[in-house]
């Protein structure tokens, strides 16, 4: 399949995944919209866009195990510094189709944190383990790498970057799919366990 249309398939699936997780952005206008690389690529997304599922409700935090915790907290952290990372060089991309799917993952993962984190017990045995985030994920490096940047680096760098921090997230919800015990936050791990892996053959320029 050409690389552009691999790029326009997944950025439909991104946003559709996005809209499936459960609880959308606090703020659906603001929610960003890809730049458009090419009019097959604006298509998809706009379409994928248009047909997100609403609002999901809450997990009973009865029907999850310790592991289902410490999974969506971990998920939480890190799609936390997707957004990070991808905020951080959005304004300076070169690239059409880089900025698309850096919009789509975007406004993916927005949506999959505001699920996730409606899903977190807020009491109970695993409030604990609910309130960290695991914030950072060691790629505090990573994060000065696209800071400093050259303008005509930031391109390959957020490939890079990206696509490790996207490869330990499929790695993530992969382990999370074999254990956990609550079927929605396993298929949760079953989606994001695809999406990053798709991410990464992009960006990494896997055939």
């Amino acid at each position: 399949m050409p690389r552009r249309t691999r790029l326009a398939s997944l950025v439909a699936a991104l946003l559709l995944t996005g809209g499936c997780a459960g609880s959308p952005t606090s703020n659906p206008s603001a929610r960003p919209q890809p730049a458009p690389a090419s009019p097959a690529g604006s298509a998809a997304a706009g379409s994928a866009g248009a047909g997100a599922a609403p609002a999901g409700d809450a997990i009973d935090a009865s029907t999850m195990s310790g592991i289902d915790v410490v999974f969506l907290s971990t998920m939480v952290g890190h799609s936390e510094r997707t957004l990070q990372i991808v905020r951080l060089a959005s304004g300076r991309l070169r690239d059409d189709a880089l900025r698309t799917l850096a919009a789509a993952i975007e406004a993916t993962e927005a949506d999959e944190l505001a699920a996730m984190r409606g899903w977190l017990p807020t009491t109970g045995p695993g409030a604990s383990a609910a309130a960290h985030h695991h914030e950072g994920h060691g790629d505090d490096a990573a994060l000065d790498r696209l800071r400093t940047a050259p303008d005509p680096d930031v391109d390959r760098v957020l490939r890079e970057v990206l696509a490790d921090h996207q490869r330990s997230a499929a790695d993530l919800a992969r382990a999370q799919v074999d254990v956990g015990r609550n079927e929605r936050i396993r298929d949760l791990a079953r989606r994001i366990e695809q999406s990053r892996t798709a991410e990464v053959e992009l960006l990494s320029g896997t055939p």
